[in-house]
């Protein structure tokens, strides 16, 4: 090794990660699982059988005949570590990948690790705050949850009030990056090897996982993430977000009101307490629709080990280092959709679809609406709960693939989570109804939007974006005149700088500023034109 480049070994060390967590899915036979050997090609039945003859047969995980092909890769990516279990949570999102058995078990995967010591959590404290530290946190306990990323501590303060410390594990973030090394290059030797793969782009996939760990490296990042929640969700009765204690949290460290309640997750415990399951679970429901489709921001991890049934009756939210955004025009885009489906409208969905140009123009509205009944209509009539949102939005992705249709990554988070979101309200209330709960939402947010408050906005919006487009007027002429005058003296042609401008010009268009472009448009060409003669 110590002839190798600097990348060299780079390489070389992600290689043999990868190796690693190869060998650790073949000893869980997560990899070409015995269930799919009937419809792999021959290579891939060889292979699988190959890498079976090194599975665990007696392990106290059960990681063996009596666990599915879902249970089995969760409990693998459990061993390999942080990075691996939340590429399973990611994955788990990925309706239009998995089949729904390795999605569900999937759908279980939970990080939980041995907490590490109170001398390195002190010293952790030490280096983020220096010798305030010990009069900061001179009331802090033992840890009494860990997961793989960080831990947290209660800490008791001199007026007898209580907060949640969250710290960072030692060492996380070289861990971390190394993880992530090797999976970029398991995903290059997966588009070389399967070129098919390419269509669901891996390579893309450990990006955007690479995106979300950095940013929950920072826990002033989550915390921030946690201000935001509680403002826009204060006017809410139902819901409970824990208040950020800033002189307490920095980069590795992040300080937050106690919540004192009961775990979704301690079935026992919400029974004990006489925690009223069907009022919280239309909580759950409508908090998160609300907080999706009114301000565009939404906890996108709501499991149940992250959600608690407080004393006052509320819902109670922690955990916030993964936070989904929705822009205005994908909140329409959501909206409608389930307005459409509660009205069973398939053709405005269609419509909606080819709007927001997630289906390629090639193929005809009224056909895509005639796939999105097949969807529809078999959950009307069934009680609700016989209807399953995951299942639904499964179906979906089958449809949208048929028609070429890619999901923005944003979508695709707000699935997971309401996915998430419908499996914890059934675990509280198996009969409840997601679609009547989501009905009342989803209703006031289009009669806002669509309605006379909603067209005043979007006035508003266009007229402004209009005075800005002639602010710029005087400069666009003058630009307009200097092209003329250099392209009859060079000719006609466009430079690199020009072309960048051009395309970005075109990604800032909305349909609100489109008249506004074609007044300029229209006045620069007769400007041109004018001077050209």
């Amino acid at each position: 090794m110590a002839g190798l480049e600097p990348d060299d070994r780079v390489r070389f060390a992600s290689f043999w990660r990868l190796l690693r967590a190869g060998w650790v899915l073949a000893r869980h036979d997560a990899i070409l699982p015995r269930e799919y050997q009937l419809i792999l090609p021959w290579p891939a039945r060889a292979l699988g059988r190959f890498a079976r003859l090194f599975v665990v047969r007696h392990s106290p995980d059960k990681a063996d005949k009596n666990a599915g092909p879902g249970e089995r890769l969760a409990i693998a990516l459990e061993k390999l570590g942080p990075s691996y279990v939340k590429f399973g949570q990611f994955l788990s999102s990925r309706g239009d990948i998995l089949s729904p058995e390795v999605a569900a078990g999937l759908a279980g995967l939970r990080d939980k690790m041995p907490p590490f010591s109170m001398a390195e959590a002190k010293a952790a404290l030490q280096d983020s705050f220096g010798d305030k530290w010990e009069y900061l946190f001179a009331g802090l306990e033992p840890p009494i949850a860990a997961a793989s990323v960080a831990q947290v501590h209660p800490l008791v303060l001199d007026d007898g009030s209580k907060l949640a410390v969250k710290i960072l594990r030692p060492g996380i973030e070289l861990r971390i990056k190394k993880d992530i090394e090797a999976m970029a290059l398991g995903a290059r030797l997966v588009e070389w090897l399967f070129p098919a793969s390419r269509r669901m782009e891996p390579r893309q996939f450990v990006r955007t996982l690479s995106r979300s760990l950095t940013l929950e490296m920072d826990l002033r990042l989550e915390a921030a993430g946690a201000s935001e929640l509680f403002e826009i969700m204060g006017t809410d009765k139902g819901v409970s977000i824990p208040t950020v204690d800033w002189p307490r949290t920095g980069l590795r460290v992040f300080s937050m009101q106690w919540l004192v309640g009961v775990p979704l997750s301690d079935e026992a415990a919400l029974g004990k307490e006489g925690v009223d399951r069907v009022e919280l679970a239309k909580t759950i429901t409508a908090s998160f629709l609300h907080s999706a489709l009114d301000h565009g921001v939404f906890h996108a991890d709501m499991h149940e080990g992250n959600l608690f049934a407080l004393k006052s009756g509320q819902l109670g939210m922690v955990d916030f280092g993964i936070i989904g955004r929705i822009g205005p025009a994908q909140r329409r885009y959501l909206a409608e959709i389930l307005y459409g489906f509660l009205r069973r409208d398939y053709r405005r969905v269609a419509e909606v679809h080819f709007e927001a140009g997630f289906v390629p123009g090639e193929y005809g509205v009224d056909d895509f609406a005639q796939a999105l009944r097949a969807v529809g209509e078999p959950i009307f009539g069934k009680t609700a709960k016989d209807v399953s949102m995951s299942n639904l939005l499964l179906q979906l992705f089958d449809v949208t693939a048929q028609f070429d249709m890619h999901l923005r990554p944003e979508l695709v988070l707000l699935q997971k989570t309401m996915v998430q979101v419908e499996g914890v309200a059934r675990m509280l209330d198996p009969a409840h109804d997601l679609w009547g709960t989501a009905n009342p939402v989803v209703e006031q947010w289009i009669r806002r939007e669509l309605g006379p408050e909603g067209l005043m906005n979007e006035t508003y919006d266009t007229l402004r974006e209009l005075h800005l487009v002639m602010k710029q007027l005087p400069k666009a002429i003058e630009d307009a005149a200097a092209i003329v005058a250099n392209t009859r003296a060079q000719g006609f042609g466009l430079s690199d700088s020009a072309i960048d401008a051009l395309a970005k010009a075109q990604a800032r268009r909305t349909r609100s500023g489109r008249w506004a472009l074609m007044v300029l448009a229209v006045a620069a060409g007769a400007i041109a034109l004018k001077l050209w003669l």
